[in-house]
């Protein structure tokens, strides 16, 4: 393989872990020796003058070294919370995870957070009203997942920390883009596998094959 086709290789491509492991040897194309001292200087600059990110990624990097498999994601998420004074906390939830969701809320509330919560289907406006194929709609007057309201109702009651409960791929993009308050996820999902969508990569060289099948639709 040529030199310069190894530079388009990513971090998706690197078996080696060396920015992990901190031992200074990387591989030729790795992003690393790609970056000018300048952009290491700027983000370093950006984590230490910017107030938001900067107790967002200690609070994280607390939450990592001080818990790690020690506390579930949910406890996880609290610690968090907490180390970045959030007492509100916004659950933008899947109408079909509502009762995760109540569970998750009284689990909040037990150790004094508040908890507003907004479903999927809130406003239950109809999937025709912006015009979804009927391909993709079950039944008459079926309501759209609506994850822009959700996260604008969230803001609207100045929540602050947001989680979100099993939105659909693509709703939970949306509610990212729009929310004003940082976003943590407790449940991806997927309901082939039990919301644990990392199993078909564990399984990809065996009961999920075809997921590496060029045509595996």
């Amino acid at each position: 393989m040529k030199s310069k086709d190894k530079l388009n290789f990513t971090c998706a491509d690197c078996g080696t872990g060396s920015c992990s492991k901190g031992d200074g040897h990387f591989p030729e194309f790795c992003l690393t020796t790609q970056l000018t001292e300048e952009e290491i200087a700027d983000i370093v600059e950006l984590y230490n003058k910017n107030e938001e990110v900067r107790k967002l990624a200690i609070a994280g990097a607390e939450v990592e070294g001080g818990f790690y498999g020690k506390y579930t994601r949910v406890e996880e998420i609290m610690e968090f919370a907490r180390r970045i004074d959030a007492r509100k906390i916004g659950i933008a939830t899947c109408s079909g995870l509502l009762n995760e969701s109540r569970i998750f809320a009284r689990i909040l509330k037990v150790h004094g957070f508040e908890v507003f919560g907004v479903a999927c289907k809130v406003a239950a406006i109809p999937k025709t009203e912006i015009h979804i194929g009927s391909e993709y709609i079950r039944r008459d007057g079926e309501p759209l997942c609506n994850p822009v309201l959700q996260a604008k109702l969230l803001n609207r009651n100045e929540t602050e920390l947001n989680v979100v409960v099993g939105l659909c791929v693509g709703h939970d993009s949306l509610f990212y883009k729009y929310s004003q308050a940082p976003v943590t996820t407790l449940v991806t999902k997927d309901r082939l596998t039990g919301h644990n969508p990392v199993a078909a990569l564990y399984t990809a060289q065996s009961y999920y094959t075809r997921l590496l099948d060029g045509n595996w639709q």
